[in-house]
């Protein structure tokens, strides 16, 4: 069951993507799709697999992945959200919703041949048990994509020292009323995000090698795009951050195996199997 705390992370996702519904430029997000998906092995991607996606959102993943399945089930806690997804995703006809959190996803009559959760667990508390969760719910040998934030194990002091201070500033931000932390973080991606995206094209230009620099991710972002991620970054309470071996040890826990990580950017993108 969600407690007070995860039900304000509930309700802010779901005021996140009904302000930032993911009608983007097509191109864009698919390039962020592949980043996440390159590790993913396609033949689970056919027209006899039923997946599920956890945390679904704006259903802004799931577009890619319906036309090449059978059924997929799409499964979050903010029903604004599932609404934003619905209206995303309404050409197609292969998927149900379920409003739902990671914890009563076993209460869902279905065996997924794979399953998917990026970005979402580590907005709960209790992150270890919502993988558990996933792997009950998988097939034997079914593949299992996940995207935990990373606690910069493979960065150097600076670049953990700017961090600290975003922190502490989402710590502040993350408690105000949406209207007010909307402002705050459009206008974090307007002086911080969108600059360095110029400043970063110099750099590349001068043959510099940016992927060490903070929030090189967005040197070829659009504003959109950016705007949505400080929302996600600096909006939300709960925020955990885990190193890679600490992921390894979760999924392992819960009975993954086959495991490996992705060596490019989002940190860490994992993929595994249910043994």
């Amino acid at each position: 069951m969600v407690d007070r705390i995860e039900k304000k992370v509930i309700e802010n996702f779901g005021k996140e993507w009904t302000n930032f519904n993911q009608d983007i430029n097509n191109k864009e997000l698919q390039n962020v799709f592949e980043d996440y998906f390159n590790i993913f092995p396609n033949k689970f991607l056919n027209k006899k697999s039923v997946g599920a996606d956890i945390g679904c959102g704006s259903g802004r993943w799931a577009k890619y992945i319906l036309p090449k399945v059978k059924h997929m089930h799409l499964i979050d806690p903010s029903l604004k959200s599932i609404n934003v997804a619905k209206n995303n995703l309404k050409d197609f006809n292969n998927l149900t919703f379920h409003n739902k959190d990671v914890s009563s996803i076993d209460e869902i009559n279905e065996e997924f041949d794979f399953a998917y959760s990026l970005g979402v667990l580590h907005h709960i508390k209790d992150t270890e048990e919502g993988i558990a969760n996933c792997f009950n719910k998988l097939k034997k040998g079914s593949p299992f994509l996940i995207y935990l934030y990373y606690n910069f194990e493979n960065r150097n002091f600076i670049f953990k020292f700017i961090w600290t201070i975003s922190n502490f500033l989402r710590v502040i931000i993350s408690n105000l009323p949406f209207a007010l932390k909307k402002i705050i973080t459009n206008l974090l991606a307007l002086i911080i995000y969108l600059p360095l995206k110029y400043i970063y094209k110099i750099i590349k230009f001068l043959s510099i090698d940016i992927k060490n620099f903070p929030l090189s991710y967005y040197h070829n972002k659009t504003l959109y795009m950016m705007r949505t991620d400080s929302l996600d970054r600096f909006g939300t309470i709960i925020e955990k951050r885990f190193s890679k071996k600490e992921i390894k040890s979760m999924l392992e826990k819960a009975g993954f195996i086959d495991i490996k990580f992705s060596d490019t950017e989002p940190y860490w993108t994992a993929i595994c199997f249910k043994g």
